[in-house]
């Protein structure tokens, strides 16, 4: 038996392997809610233009009203038969209202409707996901704020290099995250065009009204040419970068939490809410919830990939190929959702061990920078030179097996025989720290600054 929707040119139905690998309704019906806002905007924008009756019209909105309700109940039957959302829905439609559920798709196609759905889907999809990035962002000013002024090592090459304020570091991870709610707010005004009355690739003759269907669903207004309108999908491919590029993000962030959880840094704890046991080590404490991060941003990364290569080969306009592109969209954009909401849980409950932090951030050397600026601003040398000096000075200590600030000023001035007892004054990693005040430094003034303008920015955004 053919599909009733489509059939009239086909004498017989699908071969139940074609039915299998054709059917989308069981990840598609997550576009439900947008399906029936869309298919509302266009039937008021059918009888507005006199295409369709006012009463006709009246009856499919009813209609559609309550096949929302039956699908938020959970009572609305999906069947695979009838392939997708569209069609499951105008079937229910016709089934409560008769005939008139058939002027619905007027002036129409699928390729249309499901570019309009799955734009609307992506847009609440980018909202949603900007609110968590914001609300980690401020869990992390606040947390910055109040811990300005722990000392904890800056590294390069995963090697002590200078110290630094834990606060500093947290704020790094915030302006990381301000980038990636960039990128999605970039993806969404792109997207935010419909392509609804697009119908299936060259427009329709019917007198339709684009701006009215446009502005009811919260466009921008329509898109400017009806084959781009049904075969683009570059909404979703940036919106996918832009996961992609924020869950690597959190991946790099939950690899630091990972190190510095082991009791060979001791940086910091976790709560029992975020980590596990082992089954035979009863001593262990595994940070599950970050490895875990680490392993997902894959998922959405391999999302991206996916969708790139679906569309690298398809020529204009609409291809079923394209029918391949909510699954692994739904996936990425659900994974990335999780790991922000799980991510904001860990920050918030996270202490840091101080005395830990600091003891790792005065050792291996990590004031040599400070003592070269200091030969180069109290003794006039080129950096060039204060360099090499210092180098020497850090082969002396570490041949002594102590640090710079635990050389006497005969040991320094063996080196170099000017330097004074004032050098002292940066050796310290408090010094260190307090002196790098410029634009963006570390120096916990500097820090507490830029938390606290985070934040005021955050909850004015909120």
């Amino acid at each position: 038996m053919a599909n009733e929707m489509w059939g009239g040119r086909f004498s017989t139905g699908p071969d139940a392997l074609m039915e299998e690998i054709n059917a989308s309704i069981d990840f598609d019906k997550r576009l439900a809610v947008q399906d029936i806002a869309a298919s509302k905007a266009h039937c008021e924008m059918l009888a507005a233009r006199g295409i369709i009756s006012e009463q006709d019209a009246a009856r499919i909105i009813d209609g559609l009203s309550a096949i929302a309700s039956e699908i938020e109940s959970g009572a609305f039957t999906f069947s695979r038969a009838l392939e997708d959302i569209h069609m499951n829905v105008e079937a229910r439609l016709a089934e409560l209202i008769g005939d008139a559920a058939g002027r619905l798709h007027t002036a129409r196609s699928r390729n249309d409707q499901v570019a309009t759905d799955f734009r609307l889907y992506v847009r609440d999809a980018i909202d949603h996901i900007r609110g968590q990035i914001r609300s980690l962002m401020l869990s992390l000013a606040e947390k910055a704020e109040r811990f300005a002024d722990v000392i904890m090592p800056g590294f390069t090459h995963l090697q002590v290099a200078q110290p630094v304020t834990f606060g500093h570091h947290l704020l790094a991870w915030v302006e990381m995250l301000a980038r990636d709610d960039g990128r999605f707010a970039d993806a969404r005004e792109r997207l935010n065009e419909s392509p609804l009355g697009a119908a299936a690739l060259a427009g329709t003759s019917f007198p339709i009204d684009r701006e009215m269907t446009a502005r009811a669903l919260g466009f921008n207004g329509p898109m400017r040419n009806s084959l781009d309108a049904v075969s683009d999908r570059d909404f979703v491919l940036e919106t996918l970068a832009a996961a992609a590029i924020c869950a690597t993000h959190l991946s790099r962030v939950a690899e630091e939490l990972v190190i510095w959880t082991t009791p060979q840094f001791d940086f910091i704890r976790l709560s029992d809410k975020f980590t596990t046991g082992s089954s035979i080590m009863p001593q262990k404490r595994n940070p599950d919830a970050a490895e875990l991060m680490r392993a997902k941003s894959g998922r959405v990364i391999g999302a991206l990939v996916t969708l790139l290569v679906v569309m690298k080969g398809l020529p204009l306009a609409y291809a079923k190929d394209m029918q391949e592109d909510k699954e692994p969209a739904f996936e990425a954009l659900d994974t990335l959702s999780l790991t922000l909401e799980v991510m904001r849980g860990m920050i918030a409950d996270m202490e840091p061990n101080a005395q830990a932090m600091r003891a790792a951030a005065a050792a291996g050397f990590s004031t040599a920078t400070d003592l070269a600026d200091w030969l180069v601003r109290a003794l006039g040398m080129p950096f060039r030179k204060a360099h090499h000096v210092t180098g020497r000075l850090v082969a002396l200590a570490e041949n002594r097996g102590c640090d710079l600030p635990d050389l006497t000023l005969d040991d320094m001035r063996s080196v170099e025989p000017a330097i004074s007892e004032d050098v002292y004054s940066v050796l310290g990693v408090e010094n260190s720290v307090a002196s790098r005040a410029s634009h963006g430094g570390t120096a916990p003034d500097n820090v507490r600054a830029m938390a606290r303008d985070w934040i005021e920015r955050l909850k004015s955004a909120a």
